[in-house]
């Protein structure tokens, strides 16, 4: 798996990396092949791989955080933590809202003990919020090329909210009709993440171009194909010095 290809950020204390869909990013229980496995190419003269500070879902593809080393990866946790890290998703979901913007408030609850981290509306649940506006429809296909913005970072959020309000994502194998065969892949992209890593500086942002799985139904929704340029970085800057002092 060639990663190089697919940096979209690199400084001292850490990367973004355009994650392609259809893989964990890390090994689970029944083992298997990771995102992980590949990181010992993206050492860039450290003693250590990076490591990841997030995770994202197998078929979700995008933006994906790893710092650098111990003390970034703590920076890093507790910027995700406290909500300082902004992030925003792309997708293509089955139906039509009503409106061209808002706000889902659902808190949500691990489904059963059994489901692993399937996710479901619960009121006695953790508070959730994700904010969304309508990018395109295409009524004719019955679907819409949604902007979410979560402002909480609970496990399947979008994809449960968006079930939620009735419009869920393009073939989602949980809360969709991905589980039927020759269904699509899901239609859901980490687009991209602005990271205030160190106060001293401006925040880091990087974007990720949507997956080619996604653009015959951005496009139907009214989405110009070149506006999905790709955003990796250019080859001069993988041997860009390293800076390794963080503000606290």
């Amino acid at each position: 798996m060639d990663l190089l290809s697919r940096l979209l950020h690199r400084d001292g204390l850490m990367l973004v990396i355009d994650k392609p869909a259809g893989i964990p990013v890390h090994r689970g229980p029944k083992g298997g092949p990771s995102l992980e496995d590949a990181f010992d190419q993206l050492r860039f003269g450290l003693p250590r791989a990076p490591a990841l500070a997030h995770r994202l879902d197998k078929d979700t593809s995008g933006c994906l955080v790893l710092g650098r080393h111990r003390k970034a990866l703590d920076r890093l946790g507790k910027l995700f933590k406290t909500g300082r890290i902004s992030k925003t998703y792309w997708a293509v979901v089955e139906g039509a809202p009503e409106d061209d913007a808002g706000e889902i408030d659902l808190a949500l609850g691990r489904l059963d003990a059994t489901r692993g981290w399937w996710m479901q509306p619960d009121p006695m649940g953790l508070p959730s919020r994700t904010g969304w506006r309508v990018l395109g429809r295409a009524p004719e296909a019955g679907l819409s090329f949604i902007e979410f913005t979560p402002h909480t970072g609970r496990t399947h959020q979008i994809r449960v909210h968006a079930q939620a309000m009735g419009w869920p994502i393009l073939g989602d194998p949980i809360y969709g009709s991905g589980r039927r065969e020759g269904a699509p892949p899901l239609h859901l992209h980490a687009r991209a993440i602005t990271i205030p890593m160190q106060d001293s500086k401006e925040p880091v942002r990087a974007e990720a171009p949507a997956p080619a799985h996604m653009l015959e139904a951005m496009a139907a929704c009214g989405w110009p194909k070149d506006s999905n340029a790709s955003a990796t970085m250019a080859p001069e800057l993988l041997n860009q010095p390293e800076a390794f002092n963080i503000t606290e």
